[in-house]
Formats: C-alpha cells, sequence, structure tokens
C-alpha cells in the first residue's frame, strides 16, 4: 500500500534548481523533494508521497490523520524503520 503521509519540514536545501528538505513524520524523518512547492517553509506541513511535497496541510488535519494511521498500524508499515535510527551508533532523530 502506498499511502500519502503528512509530516512537518524540519530542514530545507537548496540543490541547484531543486528544494529538498527533511520532513517528520511522528518521530521518523525522511528527505523528499518540494519541487512542486518550491516556496514551503521550515514548520509547514505538507502531504508526501514515494519522496515528494504533494500539497501543504493544516497542522490540525496532518495530527488527524497521523494518529489515525497510528491508530490502524499503518503509519510504521507505511514508513518503514527510521534509516537515522536503524544506523550503528546513531540514535533517534526526533
Amino acid at each position: 500500500m502506498c499511502l500519502a503521509v503528512p509530516g512537518q519540514v524540519v530542514a530545507l536545501e537548496n540543490r541547484g534548481a531543486v528544494v529538498l528538505g527533511t520532513v517528520d513524520f511522528d518521530g521518523t524523518r525522511r528527505e523528499v523533494c518540494f519541487a512542486s512547492i518550491p516556496d514551503i517553509r521550515v514548520g509547514e506541513y505538507v502531504i508526501v508521497h514515494v519522496g515528494f511535497a504533494l500539497a501543504r496541510v493544516d497542522e490540525a488535519s496532518a495530527r488527524e490523520t497521523l494518529a489515525m494511521f497510528r491508530d490502524l498500524d499503518l503509519l510504521d508499515a507505511e514508513l518503514g524503520a527510521d534509516p537515522v535510527a536503524a544506523a550503528p551508533g546513531r540514535g533517534s532523530v526526533r
């Protein structure tokens, strides 16, 4: 299953013509491409599908959706293990 998952933007970086950044999905962080939302700001919430931010969402909607995914045991299945936390000698990036 491939869900579009909401998360909060915690870091941004311009790489040439592309804006990339880190999004926190309820404690799991992933690198995301913001090509479709180049004016995104740290702290905003977005919906992400297969590594691409699709749209901004409000914080309440994002938190409600994350809680629903968590309650249905879909969040861990969709995001998998946090690659940073799973690296040898590394802790969680929360």
